[in-house]
């Protein structure tokens, strides 16, 4: 009886160990196909079967990388994350216009809206010029006090009301051409975003689409 025992433990023993072998196959670069109870250093660049003891696959291995292949295959994913990721947020963003724009005529009061800031900018800029060109002119009557003065030899406080009305002028000069660059901006945009938004448009009427 208890050598029964020993023989069914050894023999269960053994069912396990054979249960657990692992072997592995594959056809390495000059055509041979090689089987081993471990991994073939022969195929480490390429794909190997693991099979299970009865002939069944357990897995496909491999194939092992080297350092550089691994860096390539990380980088060809980071490339394609880039991508879905990319095209995630192109989906997210026709969506949200959608939303917003659901015909043109939204799309056109929204422009209008966006110029009408940037023309009444415009507007106070233009009227701060004109309050630069009065000063200019007194300034210009104060000087007829001193005919043939050169400028450097004008007194210090108008000079000093000279130089800072000039300044003035140019600083004001540049707002406004950032304003005037500012609208051609926004129209760019505008534009941009119709030629998009008549394509998702058409989009939505093409029969099967989902509305």
């Amino acid at each position: 009886m208890r050598t029964c025992v020993v023989l069914g433990m050894l023999g269960a023993g053994w069912v396990g160990w054979a249960q657990a072998q692992a072997i592995y196959t594959c056809v390495d670069a000059q055509g041979r196909r090689i089987t081993s109870d471990r991994p073939i250093m022969e195929c480490i660049d390429r794909s190997q079967k693991e099979l299970n003891p009865s002939g069944t696959v357990r897995r496909q291995v491999g194939p092992s990388l080297t350092s550089s292949e691994r860096a390539q295959v990380e980088a060809r994913e980071r490339k394609a994350a880039e991508e879905q990721a990319r095209a995630n947020e192109e989906v997210r963003r026709n969506r949200a216009m959608l939303a917003r724009y659901r015909d043109q005529a939204a799309h056109d009061r929204a422009r209008s809206d966006a110029l009408a800031l940037v023309d009444d900018v415009l507007a106070a800029a233009s009227q701060r010029m004109g309050e630069l060109d009065k000063q200019r002119k007194l300034l210009d009557q104060e000087m007829e006090f001193y005919p043939n003065t050169p400028a450097d030899k004008l007194p210090a406080k108008l000079r000093r009301q000279i130089e800072e009305h000039q300044a003035s002028v140019v600083a004001q000069q540049r707002f406004i051409a950032d304003q005037e660059a500012e609208r051609k901006r926004v129209n760019d945009r505008y534009d941009e975003e119709l030629a998009r938004l008549r394509q998702l448009w058409a989009e939505q009427t093409l029969p099967g689409r989902p509305r």
